[in-house]
C-alpha cells in the first residue's frame, strides 16, 4: 500500500494536522467527520459520562493512512470515518478490534461489517444538487453516467478528493468495470467538470450560480435548504438502481490494541443511542442506522429509496486503485 500513502498523503495530510492533546488519560478519537457536524455531540458524551476525550479531525482517508502509518504506537483508540472504503482500508491492515455483538446488532444487517471490526452510525445518499434556476428538470440526466456528454460540458462539480466520491468511484469499479469507471473519469475530465474541496463547497457554488449542479451527498443541500429556505438548490436522485445513487455509512471503529477499549466500545454505544441518532437525523439530516430511529420529516423514509447494490464492506479493498486512476485522470 505505499503507492497508496505516497498518493493520499500529498493531497490530504496537511488538513488531518487538527489540534489534539496528548494526554492519554482520555479517549483519542480520530474524526473524519467536520467538528461542526459531530463536535457537539462528542462534547455532550463526555459531559454526559465524564469520560475525557482528545479529538483529532481530518480528512477520513488521511486519518486512515495516519493511523497505519503510527503503528502500534498510535493514540488513536476509536476512528469515526465518513468514508466506509477508510476504514475498511484499516480492516484489511488488521488494525481494528471486533467489536461486541450488542453493538453489531443494534444498526441494519447491511451497515455492519461481517467481520465485526466497524458499525454504521448513520447512511447518506449520492444525490445531483442542481440549481432550479438555471436547470430545468428536463435537463436532468438518466444516469450519472450520461453526465460525460456534451450536453453537460463545464456545467458539472465534483470533489475528487473526498472520501464520499472516491467510494463512488469504487463502487462504480466494483459494480460496473475498472475500464467503464476510467472511461468515465477520463471523460468526465476532458468534458470541463469543475473541481472542488468539498461537498459542502460544491452545494454553495450552484446555490450561487456559480456551476449548475454537482454531485455531493443529499445531507448536504439539506442543511444549506435549512438555513436558507429560499435557496434555489435542488437535491436530484438518479433513478432506478444507478450507481450514482449509492448509500455510503459514516462508521465508527476501536483500534486493535486500545489501552482504552471498553471506553471506545461505550463511546460508540453512545453514539448509536436513541438521543445521538436523533441528533444525527435532526441536527445535520442524515439517515440515523439504529433500529427504531426515524428519520428527519424533510427526508423519505429508508426503506423507500431506490439505489443499487453493491459491497459496501469491499470498499476499502479497492482504496489504492480508485485513488491512482482518480489521479491518472488528471482530476487530482
Amino acid at each position: 500500500m505505499k503507492m497508496l500513502r505516497l498518493v493520499v498523503l500529498a493531497v490530504i495530510v496537511p488538513a488531518a494536522l487538527g489540534a489534539c492533546s496528548s494526554s492519554r488519560q482520555a479517549l483519542t478519537i480520530y474524526s473524519g467527520r467536520d467538528e461542526a457536524l459531530i463536535g457537539p455531540l462528542l462534547e455532550r458524551f463526555s459531559d454526559d459520562t465524564g469520560v475525557a476525550i482528545d479529538v483529532r479531525y481530518g480528512d477520513s482517508a488521511d486519518l486512515a493512512l495516519l493511523i497505519e502509518q503510527e503503528g502500534d504506537a498510535t493514540p488513536a483508540d476509536v476512528f469515526i470515518s465518513q468514508s466506509p472504503g477508510a476504514v475498511g482500508y484499516l480492516a484489511a491492515q488488521d488494525r481494528l478490534e471486533v467489536l461486541p455483538d450488542d453493538i453489531l446488532g443494534s444498526v441494519l444487517k447491511e451497515y455492519e461489517q461481517s467481520s465485526g471490526h466497524w458499525v454504521g452510525l448513520t447512511a447518506r445518499q449520492r444525490v445531483l444538487v442542481y440549481n432550479s434556476d438555471e436547470v430545468d428538470d428536463s435537463e436532468l440526466p438518466g444516469s450519472v453516467l450520461d453526465l460525460t456528454d456534451p450536453t453537460y460540458e463545464g456545467r458539472v462539480a465534483i470533489a475528487p478528493a473526498n472520501g464520499s466520491f472516491q467510494d463512488f468511484i469504487t463502487a462504480m469499479r466494483q459494480t460496473l468495470g475498472d475500464d467503464v469507471a476510467r472511461q468515465w473519469l477520463e471523460d468526465i475530465q476532458a468534458n470541463g467538470v469543475q473541481t472542488y474541496p468539498d461537498n459542502n463547497s460544491i452545494v454553495d457554488a450552484v446555490a450561487r450560480g456559480e456551476v449548475e449542479m454537482g454531485l455531493v451527498n443529499h445531507y448536504y443541500n439539506v442543511r444549506y435548504l435549512d438555513e436558507d429556505p429560499g435557496a434555489p438548490s435542488r437535491n436530484y436522485q438518479f433513478p432506478g438502481d444507478d450507481i450514482g445513487s449509492i448509500m455510503l455509512a459514516t462508521t465508527a471503529s476501536v483500534l486493535e490494541g486500545s489501552d482504552r477499549a471498553e471506553d471506545g466500545e461505550e463511546f460508540i454505544r453512545y453514539l448509536l443511542s436513541a438521543s445521538a441518532q436523533e441528533y444525527f437525523a435532526d441536527s445535520t439530516f442524515e439517515y440515523p442506522l439504529a433500529q427504531g430511529v426515524e428519520p428527519s420529516d424533510e427526508l423519505a423514509p429508508l426503506d423507500s429509496l431506490a439505489h443499487p447494490d453493491y459491497d459496501i464492506q469491499r470498499l476499502g479493498e479497492g482504496l489504492e486503485e480508485t485513488v491512482n486512476m482518480i489521479r491518472e485522470s488528471g482530476l487530482l
